[in-house]
């Protein structure tokens, strides 16, 4: 136990007393959230990691460990061994109470752990430097475009968090380019082109004595699987069955529209038959009645022309006498 101390100091020396990296100042609104990335040195891998609130390290009490999660919620912790970086994210920030913080890791048989100090300036209105959201998203060889809003002076400078920095205007990160704009008063871009999935991480944008983290996950583009050709008939891929499922409805659809359009046409087709086989029916009744009215009528007149003028009084008022019995 005396060697393991004894090479633990030693190391410390060389090392220096702050293993542990993150941001000094935030700006915060108050009743938000903020996560903090605290980065560690390998030899702290296995140790405990937790959250300190209070001015003085000293005096300053646990908020939350790896291995004991705040049952309040306000508080939570995650550690990535692999990148060596353990989150703290505090929610619903309150100006009074939610400024001085403490990142730390619990060091067995010494008298003080390994920490580093943050501090949280929490606003009621819009904070001096910020982002809209601190976790990006991207793919493999797509550019990414993080916007920033600000009214503190100073250069801009963007840093992956244990790796280098790139200052205003262009540099590079990890084989990545990056682009800072500042175009637009107050506002400002950090672009990075065709990132990979080794872009990923913890970033640090720094404007003044400000710094803003922002978490980048860059996920590999979709591939098809390259398994059996057998497999691949087996089994279509999701985005080939949505696509048949959406064929078939549109043949669906338009065979019924046809099928609607087809029988409403041949019924305005039979109308128009009816309609005219009628029209030329009455026609022809019309003219023969029309007809027969003539023909008696001139009938008449005939046989009054070859009778005297006596006869066609007689013949008028016998016709008369008749019709009215």
């Amino acid at each position: 136990m005396a060697a393991h101390l004894i090479m633990f100091l030693l190391f410390s020396v060389l090392k220096g007393v702050h293993s542990i990296t993150t941001v000094s100042q935030v700006s915060v609104k108050a009743g938000q959230s903020i996560s903090i990335p605290c980065l560690y040195d390998s030899q702290y891998e296995n140790y405990l990691k937790y959250l300190c609130k209070g001015y003085y390290y000293r005096e300053c009490k646990y908020a939350v460990k790896t291995n004991q999660p705040d049952q309040s919620g306000k508080y939570s912790i995650s550690d990535d061994k692999k990148q060596r970086i353990f989150t703290v994210t505090i929610k619903n920030l309150n100006a009074d109470q939610d400024s001085h913080y403490w990142c730390a890791v619990e060091i067995p048989g010494i008298w003080e752990d390994v920490r580093v100090y943050f501090h949280l300036s929490v606003i009621s209105g819009s904070p001096s430097f910020y982002v809209d959201h601190q976790d990006i998203t991207g793919f493999n060889g797509g550019n990414i475009t993080i916007k920033f809003y600000t009214t503190q002076t100073g250069k801009i400078k963007w840093c992956k968090l244990g790796s280098k920095c790139v200052t205003q205007p262009t540099g590079s990160i990890d084989g990545t380019r990056v682009s800072i704009n500042e175009s637009v008063h107050s506002v400002f871009t950090v672009t990075m082109s065709r990132v990979t999935t080794k872009s990923s991480g913890w970033y640090l944008c720094y404007k003044g004595d400000l710094q803003v983290p922002v978490h980048l996950t860059v996920n590999e583009t979709f591939t098809p699987n390259k398994t059996s050709t057998k497999d691949q008939d087996e089994q279509p891929s999701g985005s080939l069955t949505a696509l048949i499922i959406s064929l078939t409805l549109l043949i669906f659809f338009v065979t019924v529209s046809l099928v609607i359009w087809f029988v409403l046409k041949r019924s305005k087709w039979t109308k128009r038959e009816s309609s005219g086989t009628a029209l030329s029916v009455t026609a022809k009744c019309d003219e023969d009645v029309t007809y027969s009215s003539v023909f008696t009528v001139t009938q008449q007149t005939t046989q009054r022309t070859e009778r005297g003028a006596e006869d066609v009084t007689y013949s008028t008022l016998a016709d008369y006498q008749a019709q009215s019995t």
